[in-house]
């Protein structure tokens, strides 16, 4: 099994950017001491309460730190974005990363988001699936035209590949059933993600394996799953340190609408008891292990794991850090 990590690069708004970054360069280091095979950062804008930095220059930033980790967008909100500008900045990072990144990239959820650049909130999947496709044509064709609803181009010739090849490994974050299928048709993989409970991941890893059957694609030879979790002595205590902290995050989810974006009855709006079953891996080692192999039970191989998050000092997430790296990580390889 491969294991990396999704870095916190979302904090609560007034919080000196600074701070947040030097504390996520330092987990960078330390992942890359105990052998982590990626690091992922995510993206939003305008997210109040929150503040993100923003991802591309950040992992560019980090390329100097990783080592020989993978890095990568968990996620990059495609429709947002022109798939020239989003082709040449990710062979860029590609470039610097010595062909060692993931292109993992989303639809996007939050109103505020599609308002702010502009977009209609509707024409998403639409802008998503014409702007995945001229980015690999442009990355692997040596002349490019295409006329869609959302982009159009007339015989121009790429100039900026990355190395891997044909292109960075795409993994469509899909939270719904109908973008599960989605990412079988188009990704390289589906990146499951951290917010729905096991029985739905189960029904839908079978959905997404029916589905890759069905457009006549391989199985990929990595699935991977992120996880919120919290690794401590014990289980009394890890939940001690990440309550206050996943607990709020969860109810600014449910404000921005993240639970209605998966499938209907796996929803936020309850106690938090309730909420943690069967959904974030918090306890002690052993236990944490087990809970990862449920996962890799399901079909999943490549974890990625959230342990921190909003308003959680980074001498609490550094201490979950270490006890992946040293109790947690030698046993899931």
């Amino acid at each position: 099994m491969k294991v990396g990590l999704s870095l916190a690069s979302e904090h609560v708004a007034g919080q000196p950017a600074e701070e947040l970054f030097e504390s996520l360069l330092e987990q960078t280091r330390v992942a890359r001491g105990y052998g982590f095979d990626c690091v992922l950062a995510g993206q939003h804008f305008l997210s109040w309460p929150l503040q993100i930095i923003q991802p591309i220059p950040l992992l560019a930033r980090f390329a100097a730190e990783a080592g020989d980790m993978h890095l990568g967008t968990g996620i990059l909100l495609l429709p947002l974005f022109h798939p020239v500008d989003v082709a040449e900045q990710i062979a860029t990072l590609d470039i610097i990363c010595s062909g060692r990144f993931i292109f993992g990239v989303g639809l996007g959820y939050e109103d505020e988001e599609f308002r702010a650049f502009g977009i209609d909130r509707r024409n998403r999947v639409p802008r998503f699936e014409e702007s995945l496709e001229i980015i690999k044509r442009l990355w692997t064709e040596e002349r490019v035209t295409f006329q869609g609803k959302h982009f159009q181009l007339s015989d121009v010739v790429p100039t900026l590949r990355p190395i891997r090849k044909p292109h960075p490994p795409i993994w469509i974050a899909a939270n719904n059933d109908p973008a599960v299928r989605r990412a079988a048709r188009l990704a390289d993989t589906w990146y499951a993600n951290p917010h729905a409970k096991l029985a739905t991941l189960e029904a839908q890893i079978k959905a997404y394996k029916d589905a890759l059957k069905e457009f006549g694609k391989p199985m990929p030879d990595e699935i991977p799953l992120l996880r919120d979790i919290c690794v401590a002595k014990s289980a009394e205590e890890a939940l001690k340190i990440c309550r206050p902290y996943l607990a709020n995050r969860y109810k600014v989810y449910e404000k921005q609408g993240q639970d209605e974006e998966l499938p209907s009855g796996d929803r936020f709006n309850m106690a938090f008891e309730e909420l943690l079953r069967d959904r974030f891996i918090i306890g002690d080692p052993d236990y944490c292990v087990e809970e990862v192999k449920r996962c890799e039970r399901l079909g999943f191989n490549y974890m990625l794991f959230e342990y921190q998050w909003p308003g959680m000092p980074n001498e609490l997430a550094l201490e979950c850090l270490h006890y992946l790296g040293k109790e947690v990580l030698p046993r899931l390889r």
